[in-house]
């Protein structure tokens, strides 16, 4: 449970990358409670060492189904409220469209979107008892509309620009409550997944310096934005 003063974290996808250094960076803020999950156990007890047992694992295959069960994990019977619910984890396929089968489609889907969606919904009573929440979709740039897209990314793309949607529609949903929502359409920063997108190429942003801003927009960007997609690029590929 989170000391006087402090917020409780949870945040997706936190195995690597861009959730990883996130989750770190809020561990290390006084008084925050984070728990961090994703489906790769050792990955994330090395993220609780380097965190110097700051962080709660919660191992959790967001496409395994069966959301509400969250709610059985240990690391969340330790909370009483939610105040940020980080959705970070994401999913890309890269292959031309008419290879795409519906098994990848689908499974893009399921993390990108399907995943946020129900798991906010498992996570919906713990938010409510938050005096001012704040949930935060990273998506990315390719998601919003008007901007360049690329070839091969067709599952990726789109089912970012569903959790574009959603943002809008939940920020609607819960205008009478105090939660609020927002999204982070995200440029080109170096990880294992852009590397996969755009072999060869060199962000001008590491994971650490973009999830330093993630950090922070998902403590107090709920005092200044609802409902809105943000784009956050240098660049694009």
């Amino acid at each position: 449970m989170n000391k006087s003063g402090g917020k409780t974290i949870l945040i997706t996808g936190a195995s690597n990358g861009i959730g990883y250094e996130t989750a770190l960076l809020m561990a290390n803020e006084p008084g925050n409670t984070v728990i961090a999950l994703a489906r790769n156990e050792k990955a994330l007890q090395a993220l609780r060492e380097q965190s110097g047992d700051k962080i709660l694992p919660l191992v959790f295959d967001l496409e395994g189904g069966n959301y509400p069960s969250i709610l059985d994990h240990e690391a969340i019977k330790e909370i009483n409220h939610l105040d940020i619910l980080i959705h970070n984890a994401g999913k890309i396929v890269n292959k031309p469209f008419e290879n795409i089968t519906e098994e990848e489609l689908k499974g893009c889907y399921t993390v990108n979107v399907f995943a946020p969606y129900l798991l906010t919904q498992a996570l919906l009573p713990l938010l409510k008892k938050s005096s001012k929440a704040h949930i935060v979709h990273i998506s990315s740039v390719g998601g919003v509309q008007g901007s360049v897209k690329f070839a091969g990314l067709t599952a990726y793309s789109s089912s970012k620009g569903a959790l574009s949607i959603l943002t809008e529609c939940l920020a609607e949903e819960f205008s009478q409550t105090n939660i609020k929502v927002n999204c982070l359409a995200l440029g080109a920063v170096q990880t294992d997944m852009l590397s996969h997108a755009f072999p060869g190429y060199k962000a001008p942003l590491t994971a650490q310096e973009m999830g330093s801003y993630v950090a922070r927009f998902a403590m107090d960007g709920n005092n200044y934005f609802n409902g809105k997609i943000i784009p956050v690029a240098l660049s694009t590929p």
